[in-house]
């Protein structure tokens, strides 16, 4: 299924957001699971911390939600932490 262009626009702000334990980009680890946007702009981010009990995982969030926001034909971003599948670090890009 194709992308559109604001969940393109969406998937290159958080390639920006670097995970502050790892140096790494929170996209570049496979973090992000999916980016949905609707019609009414509403944005949804399926994110897997790296382990259930991440330090930085309320942080992160934030800061997720806060740069999705301000993505033009973004009206409101939210974050839904995923357990499944399971983080690996076979998700980080090459």
């Amino acid at each position: 299924m194709a992308i559109s262009a604001v969940e393109k626009r969406v998937w290159e702000a958080l390639a920006k957001i670097i995970d502050p334990e790892l140096d790494v980009g929170i996209v570049d680890l496979g973090l992000i699971y999916e980016v949905e946007v609707d019609a009414a702009g509403e944005c949804l981010i399926k994110v897997s911390p790296t382990t259930p009990r991440c330090p930085l995982s309320s942080f992160l969030q934030n800061n997720i939600e806060k740069t999705a926001s301000q993505v033009g034909g973004v009206s409101h971003a939210r974050v839904q932490l995923v357990w499944y599948p399971v983080w690996t670090i076979a998700r980080m890009s090459d």
